[in-house]
C-alpha cells in the first residue's frame, strides 16, 4: 500500500528515513512528505498550503492509501480524510489527536518574527523525551525548521461527515491506549469519539518514535496497512 508520512511541527520528510526503509522491506510504498514552510517554500506558507500539498500527494497515489500524521500533523491527516474520504483506506495518528472544525491548527508556542521556532527541550521534559539520548536531541534540534505563523494559527475546517467512516489507528507513544480511550470517552477528542472504527497500537517510546523506535513504528504502520 502507498503510505503517506506527515511529520509534526518543525519536521520535514527526512525524519521518516528509517521508518520508510522498514516499510519498504515489508512490501509497502512509503511517501515521506515535506510541507510548505517546513522544508519547502517560505515563511509565508499557510495551513491551506500544507493541506493542498497533502491532497496533491493523496491524488497522485494510485489506489487507496493510508495517511499517517504525527503530533500536530494528526490534524493534517484528518483533513485528508475530510477532503478525500473515498481515497483513504486508513488514517494513522501518532502521538496526537485531530483538531475539531474551527480550532487553530497548532497555536501552542510563541511566535517570533512571523514563525514558531523550536522552543528547546524544556516544554517536552518527561515522557515525551525520556527515550531520546543527547545525540538524538541534538540532531532533532539542529534540523528543526521554524513553522510559519500562518500554519500554526491556521483554522482547521472540516465539513464532510464521511471522514468518520475512514478507519483510524491511534499509535500511542508517550501515553497509553487506556489513557487515550479515557480522553475520547470524556469528550476531549470529539473527532475520534465520532469515528466509527478506531483501533489502538501501543509503542513504548516518547513523542518521536520515528527517531527512537523507527523499526518498531514501521512494523506497526505496516500491520495497520495490512489490516486496511
Amino acid at each position: 500500500m502507498n503510505i503517506l508520512l506527515i511529520g509534526g511541527l518543525w519536521l520535514n520528510g527526512s525524519v521518516w528515513g528509517r521508518v520508510a526503509s522498514t516499510l519498504e522491506a515489508l512490501g509497502h510504498h512509503p511517501v515521506p512528505l515535506t510541507l510548505p514552510g517546513q522544508g519547502a517554500g517560505f515563511a509565508s506558507a499557510t495551513l491551506d498550503d500544507q493541506v493542498e500539498t497533502v491532497l496533491a500527494a493523496v491524488d497522485a497515489a494510485p489506489g487507496k492509501l493510508m495517511v499517517v500524521g504525527h503530533s500536530a500533523a494528526c490534524s493534517l491527516a484528518w483533513l485528508a480524510a475530510d477532503r478525500r474520504p473515498e481515497r483513504l483506506a486508513k488514517v494513522a495518528l501518532i502521538g496526537g489527536f485531530p483538531s475539531s472544525d474551527g480550532q487553530l491548527y497548532a497555536d501552542l508556542f510563541e511566535v517570533t518574527d512571523g514563525v514558531v521556532p523550536f522552543p528547546g527541550w524544556g516544554p517536552f521534559e518527561g515522557p515525551d523525551t525520556a527515550d531520546l539520548d543527547d545525540e538524538a536531541r541534538r540532531g532533532l534540534a539542529a534540523a528543526a525548521i521554524p513553522v510559519p505563523e500562518g500554519v500554526a494559527k491556521g483554522v482547521v475546517r472540516l465539513a464532510d461527515d464521511r471522514r468518520f467512516d475512514v478507519p483510524v489507528v491511534l499509535v500511542c507513544p508517550e501515553f497509553t491506549p487506556a489513557q487515550a480511550q479515557e480522553w475520547i470517552d470524556a469528550g476531549d477528542v470529539p473527532e475520534l469519539a465520532r469515528a466509527k472504527h478506531v483501533d489502538f497500537a501501543d509503542i513504548d517510546s516518547g513523542h518521536w518514535p520515528m527517531v527512537s523506535k523507527p523499526d518498531e513504528l514501521g512494523r506497526i504502520l505496516a500491520e495497520a496497512a495490512n489490516a486496511a
